[in-house]
């Protein structure tokens, strides 16, 4: 019984923590946003070039988001390895792992500009560029 009220509490504990972490990649998210916007309107007024402002914009907003969706995802991760197991809690979770991270990767693909395998290729060539 003892073992039962601890492993309760436990759960309680490790659950509150992933809504916690939830928050936060929410919080996270909202401070981009915020962030991402501010630095737009500046630089747009600053240099009265809002197309490079733009681009920055959604590179900034695409971080933002990033970050918060790992942190979503890992909250998805901890919230479901606490709960009793089952295939329909194993399956949710599968699901919402490989939605974020194909979020996760398309938004990261969008702020690169390339392919994860073109990395390499890109950085070599800016680095062989004239400056």
């Amino acid at each position: 019984m003892n073992e039962a009220v601890n492993t309760e509490l436990a759960h309680r504990y490790v659950d509150a923590l992933a809504k916690l972490i939830e928050l936060a990649g929410v919080g996270i998210i909202l401070i981009g946003i915020l962030l991402a916007t501010a630095s737009f309107v500046h630089a747009g007024v600053r240099t009265r070039d809002w197309r490079e402002a733009y681009e920055r914009y959604r590179s900034n907003l695409g971080r933002g988001i990033l970050l918060g969706l790992e942190l979503l995802v890992g909250a998805d991760i901890i919230s479901t390895i606490t709960a009793p197991l089952t295939f329909q809690s194993v399956g949710l979770l599968a699901g919402i792992v490989v939605i974020r991270t194909f979020l996760s990767f398309s938004l990261e693909t969008e702020i690169e500009g390339c392919w994860p395998w073109q990395r390499s290729r890109r950085a070599d060539a800016a680095s062989e560029a004239p400056r």
